[in-house]
């Protein structure tokens, strides 16, 4: 384990304080405040998580962040209650469905940007299950975390949904040089 991975412990911390968040958010009951001084200094730390709700293996929610702005473990709680609540992809999340929700947090490092000249090297600079990639057109972005290669595999397909993900046009990275930040995570789940 490298020094700046979670311990197992702390990811089992994540994985309860995301479970009762996303079961508080959806029975509507007032989350308890998270006592950051019982915490361990990385859960403490700003970072940014995405949390994904699965059913059967089928995407429910995942909402995150790309950017650190405040504690890991408050990061993960407010995610685990908008991927529950407000993907607007998804109705929200029913109290009969927490039985069946399996819970994964995803952990980022901070995106870099990726310079690519076209569209040739930008598929060859791509890292399939090791890169989360964003891209960003104008005021418009979107992401998708490393773990969508194990549904996308083929880099062109996951560039042409990711586009579509933004709202452009699917072949709009083969027509127009797009911003592209790649980012790693630490996925764990319940």
């Amino acid at each position: 384990m490298s020094a700046d991975q979670l311990s197992d412990e702390e990811k089992k911390i994540l994985l309860r304080l995301a479970r009762e968040a996303m079961e508080h958010g959806v029975r509507h009951e007032k989350l308890p405040p998270l006592n950051l001084d019982s915490l361990t200094p990385p859960l403490k730390a700003h970072g940014a998580s995405f949390v994904t709700l699965t059913v059967d293996g089928n995407l429910r929610g995942c909402i995150g962040a790309l950017e650190p702005y405040q504690p890991l473990a408050q990061d993960v709680r407010e995610h685990a209650i908008a991927a529950a609540l407000e993907d607007p992809r998804f109705p929200p999340v029913t109290p009969s469905e927490l039985d069946q929700i399996e819970v994964e947090v995803s952990r980022l490092t901070v995106p870099e940007r990726l310079e690519y000249k076209d569209a040739e090297d930008l598929l060859a600079k791509l890292r399939p299950n090791i890169d989360g990639v964003v891209l960003l057109d104008g005021v418009r972005r979107a992401t998708f975390l490393p773990q969508v290669w194990e549904k996308i595999p083929e880099k062109a397909e996951f560039l042409d949904n990711l586009c579509y993900k933004m709202g452009v046009a699917p072949d709009t990275w083969r027509r127009k040089h797009l911003d592209v930040l790649i980012y790693q995570v630490e996925e764990f789940r319940e």
